[in-house]
This record gives C-alpha cells, sequence and structure tokens, in this order.
C-alpha cells in the first residue's frame, strides 16, 4: 500500500518530477534522461500501470484520492496529496484533471524485433509535434496497426502532451528508434515490408487503387505537418501513395490522414 503524504511547499524536492511540466525544452531532456514519463488523468495513469509501466510517485488533488484509492492500495511508491493551487504552482498550469503520476519508462524494443512480430507498421519522419503523435498512435491502436517505428528526430510518444492526446494508446502500441535515417529503411524492406510513403503529390497511386490491405506486410511512411515526407524519405519509398481529395482540398492534417490510411492498410 502506498504512503499518502500531505505537502504544503512547492519547493518540496519530492515534487521534482513534476516542476515545470509546460517548459518542453526542460522535459524532453530530462524526462528520457532520467527514464520517467508523466501520466496525466486518471484513464491515463490506469493505463499506464496496467501496461507494466511501474510508478514511481502520483500527485493527486484531495477530491481525487477516493476516486485512485483502488491504485493506491495497490501500488508502494508514495501518494502526494496537495491543494490545486499547490500543483498548479509546481507544474506551472493548472492541473484540471487532478491527478498526475510519475511513470518509469521500459526499455524499448529493437526495431528489428518489432519488425519480426508484425505486418502492419507505421513509420514516421520528422514528426516533432506532440499532439500530432498522440493522434496517430491513438488511430494506430483503434485501427489496428501493430507497432510504430520512429526517425531519430520525432518527438517523444511518452511526452505528457503525447500521452494525454493518445488517451494512454502510446501503451499499448509498441515502438522503437530507427537510429540511422534514411538508410534504416533499408532494414524495413528487407524484413519484407513494401514501403508506401503517403503524400499528396500528383504521380502517387490513389491508396484504394494500390489497395495496400492486400500486401502480406506494410510499412506506410508519414511525414511532418506542412513539410510532408522528405525527398529522401520519398526516393526510398517503394510505393507513394495518396488520399483522394474532394472541393479543392489538397491535403488532411497528419493526424487525420493517418487515420483515413490507417484503415485502408489495416483491412488485410
Amino acid at each position: 500500500m502506498a504512503d499518502l503524504i500531505t505537502i504544503t511547499d512547492p519547493d518540496d524536492p519530492r515534487l521534482r518530477d513534476y516542476t515545470g511540466l509546460t517548459d518542453v525544452e526542460l522535459r524532453r531532456r530530462r524526462e528520457p534522461a532520467e527514464g520517467l514519463f508523466i501520466a496525466e488523468g486518471e484513464k491515463v495513469i490506469r493505463r499506464a500501470k496496467d501496461a507494466g509501466y511501474e510508478m514511481r510517485s502520483m500527485l493527486l488533488s484531495a477530491k481525487w484520492v477516493d476516486v485512485m484509492r483502488d491504485v493506491i492500495d495497490e501500488i508502494p511508491a508514495p501518494v502526494y496529496a496537495v491543494s490545486p493551487d499547490l500543483a498548479e504552482r509546481v507544474t506551472g498550469y493548472h492541473v484540471h484533471r487532478g491527478a498526475l503520476a510519475s511513470m518509469q519508462r521500459k526499455p524499448l524494443p529493437t526495431a528489428g524485433e518489432l519488425l519480426a512480430a508484425t505486418r502492419r507498421v507505421v513509420v514516421m519522419e520528422a514528426v516533432n509535434d506532440h499532439t500530432n503523435i498522440g493522434a496517430i498512435f491513438r488511430s494506430a491502436a483503434a485501427l489496428g496497426m501493430d507497432a510504430v517505428l520512429l526517425s531519430p528526430d520525432c518527438a517523444d510518444p511518452l511526452y505528457r502532451r503525447s500521452v494525454k492526446v493518445s488517451m494512454g494508446a502510446v501503451f499499448s502500441v509498441p515502438y522503437a528508434r530507427l537510429e540511422a535515417w534514411p538508410k534504416s529503411l533499408d532494414s524495413v524492406r528487407e524484413a519484407g515490408f513494401k514501403l508506401l510513403a503517403l503524400t499528396p503529390h500528383e504521380k502517387a497511386s490513389p491508396i484504394d487503387v494500390a489497395a495496400p490491405q492486400s500486401l502480406e506486410r506494410v510499412a506506410l511512411m508519414l511525414g511532418a505537418e506542412g513539410d510532408g515526407l522528405s525527398t529522401q524519405a520519398l526516393v526510398a519509398a517503394d510505393e507513394w501513395v495518396r488520399i483522394p481529395m474532394a472541393h479543392g482540398v489538397d491535403s488532411l492534417n497528419v493526424g487525420a490522414a493517418a487515420a483515413v490510411a490507417f484503415y485502408a492498410v489495416a483491412q488485410g
């Protein structure tokens, strides 16, 4: 059973995991280096725990203690009870969901391990917006994609905003980093995957014509919002595919485009 500890000092060193949560650059450097991430909200905390992530501590507003009582009774980590005002002073924003947990990261699998056990994978290049990362993971989980591979410059899926937007789906879709870009795409192809680059380019085949659902193994490549896939990534792809558009719309937000494409890919 966890210890329930009431804290009234925002500078208490026990709250260090929760300080400056709005400072993106600080958290990008600190969280991976220290092996932690922040889960926000009851559902996300429960999903992280159920996915096997070890809890370092929990930060709760008083009214959430009863809601999270069963979790408190299960975990050995300390639980810090604070006022909403103190939580805001520590984190830098109004914690309207009232519950935060600091979780221990797990070692990531290698890309090779994921490729050996999957048929439908997402490959992201330079997607560095945390909202888009979270949305893509949520769609990947909902629509049956098996895994995600990230270029070295993609954002952290376990950053608080990514986890929150995904509603914890980042815990249910395995992911790995590709260490060399775009050279690592060769290993994806060698594992038996056909590399499909999603692009609005007029030379791309409509995704329904490309019929990815009929392929044994598919790796769907997505680029960053606005820029899309780089020239190097497009050259490395086996085929370019696009989502047919109407009413003069030339493209969709990458999160929306991913959902449409995942549905087309994952039906096989």
